[in-house]
Formats: C-alpha cells, sequence, structure tokens
C-alpha cells in the first residue's frame, strides 16, 4: 500500500521506495535533515531530497526513473561543430562550490531555486568527504558551464547543471560521459525524465528496475583517482 512517511532527526532508515505516492508522483517522506550520513542512506536507496525554500524535506523516488548508460548521450553534428569552435577548457572538482552556486542562481523560466543554502552546505559537505562531484567548462578563467552530483559505487547520480553561454552545460554532460564510461561506471541517474533528458539520449526505466540496477552496482568500487581534482579533455 502506498504511503507517506514522516521522519525525525533521528537516523532512521527510509521506507522502500515502492511504498512512495503516485500523486504527487514518488513522494516518499517528509521531514528529517540532510546531513550526510541521512544523504548517502537515501541516494543508496535510491531516494533523493527535493523541496522548495518554504517546504519541509521532501524526499522522492519517481515511476519511471531517468537513467543513461554512460558514453551513450547522444550528441548531435551541429553540438560537435558547435563545441569543436570553441577553446573551452574542461576539468573535474576543482570549482565544485562556483557550479553549486550557479545552479542555485534563479532561471528565468523559474521563480526562485530548490538548491537552498541548506542544500548548497549539505551537498558541499559531501564534496569534502568526497562522495559529490563536479564538472566543470571554462572559457579562459570563466566558469561557463557545469553539474555536480554524487558517485554511490559505479552510479553517478545527477543533481543539476547550468550554462553561462551557449551548450556549456551540454558539454558537461558530454564530459561526464566520456569520464564515467573511462572510468567503468554503469549507470547515471537523471531522476525524473523530461524533454531536455529525452533529447540527449535519456532512458525511462521502471523503478523496480532501476533499483535493481542500484542494488547491482551501488557496492562496485572504483578507481582510486576517478574524482581527483585535474583537468580533462573532451574527445569530440
Amino acid at each position: 500500500m502506498n504511503s507517506l512517511s514522516y521522519l525525525n532527526h533521528t537516523l532512521e532508515p527510509f521506507p522502500s521506495p515502492e511504498l512512495a505516492l503516485t500523486d504527487p508522483n514518488g513522494l516518499l517522506a517528509v521531514g528529517g535533515d540532510l546531513q550526510p550520513k541521512r544523504l548517502l542512506n537515501a541516494y543508496y536507496e535510491g531516494i533523493f531530497p527535493w523541496f522548495n525554500a518554504e517546504d519541509p524535506i521532501l524526499w522522492w523516488s519517481p515511476d519511471p526513473r531517468a537513467v543513461f548508460i554512460p558514453g551513450t548521450m547522444k550528441a548531435s553534428r551541429s553540438l560537435i561543430k558547435y563545441l569543436k569552435k570553441q577553446d573551452w577548457t574542461y576539468s573535474i572538482n576543482l570549482a565544485f562550490s562556483q557550479v553549486i552556486e550557479a545552479c542555485a542562481a534563479p532561471r528565468t523560466s523559474q521563480n526562485g531555486t530548490w538548491i537552498t543554502q541548506g542544500i548548497q552546505d549539505a551537498y558541499t559537505a559531501l564534496h569534502e568527504l568526497g562522495q559529490a562531484h563536479s564538472i566543470e567548462v571554462w572559457d579562459g578563467n570563466q566558469l561557463i558551464g557545469g553539474l555536480y552530483g554524487l558517485g554511490i559505487g559505479q552510479v553517478f547520480c545527477g543533481e543539476s547543471m547550468f550554462h553561462i553561454h551557449t551548450n556549456a552545460s551540454k558539454a558537461a554532460m558530454l564530459m561526464l560521459h566520456q569520464h564515467l564510461h573511462t572510468q567503468g561506471f554503469k549507470l547515471i541517474d537523471a531522476q525524473v525524465m523530461n524533454p531536455h533528458l529525452i533529447s540527449l539520449g535519456a532512458t525511462a526505466l521502471k523503478r523496480k528496475d532501476f533499483l535493481i540496477l542500484l542494488n547491482r552496482f551501488r557496492d562496485l568500487s572504483v578507481a582510486p583517482n576517478t574524482w581527483e581534482k585535474s583537468e580533462v579533455s573532451l574527445e569530440l
């Protein structure tokens, strides 16, 4: 039976994602906190927080789930042609705090942001613990695009991306795919399907199928240097 759970500040187990509501799709629990251990427990079980500044903390596990297989992002000929003309450079984990701050900036199509200061602080703490990571796109010394998310074994859980220059967020996604494919990652969790993700090659999985894959890949080890701060090159 689908039901909504209420969490307190004790580090209690999350309810099964299969108990999430169908309307709104995937809402599973309310409350708790954003301490690193709770966040890691959530992602380990296929659950993530998403809420507005005026809301309590809301925890979700939607059905279906948007995913990518690393290396399968669709890059159009026009995008590749455009990127080849740019002198952009790329990096991993060199500017995590700048990336999440840029992701939190209000969008023209939105009122406010769900990436509150509390969210920024929580994921920055995870970054300092070596669990949250960023991809950066640079035009000279200017950060023009990027994304961030969590590494859970050989699964990358994407959270948000931004761009200042046209196609810079798509370039960050391509860089992420290339890097994860090279490092042997098996799955990218993009959470909720939308037309933009579909255009990039995302697949919609039933929640139960996503959880099977997550359970299979979440405890697999990765190379020690996978998330070292470094400059990287995008192969087009």
